[in-house]
């Protein structure tokens, strides 16, 4: 049994067991019980790791264990690393338990807690997970996940996809704007203002506009930049109205913009391979925006 633990010239999953190991039991010795292997085996199996890393990973006394400065940090990615092996084994000999359901800014908007509720109550059996991943797809493209909720204007050729519902737009900005007293916002005022957008993986582009009535720009990174380049007052933004459903706070208003088409919310997912799961979620969500009253047609 001890063989398969000797030293390696590779990092593999057995050297982060073993670090885990001892330092969730304490000892090299009660290492060595929950591993199944001899004391001895731990030794050179945690060796090898510091070799391979060229770091010592534990101080040791006849004692006690306690990791180093380095060894704090290896064991923070071990755990990582190992969960996620430990849920591929899982996935893969059980089925496809989990539905990772990414997306860049906001998930569903206000129907959100619903969605993730009703699928609970509906589908036990599949564990939901909502992920944020700041790049265009959602993180479906570096398969961080199986679905992804789509607001910005990408190229969905790659993808299959399907339109789940419309969103209708809305102007932010700090909330002691002269703005913030109004109800409603017009597209034609925007000109005057700096408008903060994220180009990456945002839903506003410059095309709104006539190209010689355009606003000024200032380019953000992601939503928490976004959102403290208009706290700021600087800037104004014009978003879906999800993110004002799934991102209030403290300093930031949100009014709706009138005179503008509503955004168009799809789901995408990999055409080869996709989740079993993919058409009961894409059904999930097509009857809350069904359900939903509250979005205005856009004004002519």
């Amino acid at each position: 049994m001890d063989a398969k633990w000797e030293n390696s010239a590779t990092l593999e999953l057995k050297h982060l067991r073993c670090l885990v190991a001892i330092i969730d039991t304490g000892s090299f010795t009660d290492a060595a019980l929950q591993l199944g292997i001899s004391q001895a085996a731990v030794s050179r199996t945690l060796a090898a790791l510091e070799h391979l890393l060229g770091v010592r990973l534990l101080h040791r006394t006849s004692r006690s264990v306690a990791p180093t400065t380095a060894g704090v940090q290896v064991l923070a990615r071990a755990r990582i690393l190992l969960t996620g092996a430990d849920e591929l084994v899982r996935e893969a000999t059980t089925g496809h338990s989990r539905l990772h359901i990414g997306h860049a800014w906001s998930a569903f908007g206000h129907h959100t807690t619903e969605f993730q509720r009703r699928w609970h109550d509906q589908h036990p059996e599949t564990e939901l997970r909502l992920i944020r991943h700041n790049t265009p797809t959602g993180g479906l493209a570096e398969g961080l996940c199986d679905l992804a909720v789509i607001r910005a204007p990408i190229d969905l050729k790659p993808w299959s996809h399907a339109l789940i519902g419309h969103e209708t737009r809305c102007v932010a900005m700090a909330s002691d704007d002269r703005w913030a007293r109004r109800r409603s916002i017009r597209l034609d005022e925007l000109p005057g203002r700096t408008l903060a957008i994220d180009r990456r993986t945002g839903t506003t582009t410059l095309d709104l506009w006539p190209a010689h009535e355009r606003p000024a720009v200032e380019y953000t990174q992601d939503i928490d930049d976004w959102l403290a380049a208009i706290a700021t007052g600087r800037c104004i933004g014009l978003t879906a109205q999800a993110t004002a459903a799934q991102y209030r706070r403290d300093g930031i208003a949100y009014r709706p913009l009138r005179d503008a088409q509503p955004i168009p919310v799809h789901l995408i997912w990999r055409t080869h391979d996709p989740h079993p799961a993919t058409h009961t979620a894409i059904a999930l969500a097509n009857v809350l925006y069904r359900e939903d009253r509250s979005i205005p047609r856009p004004h002519r």
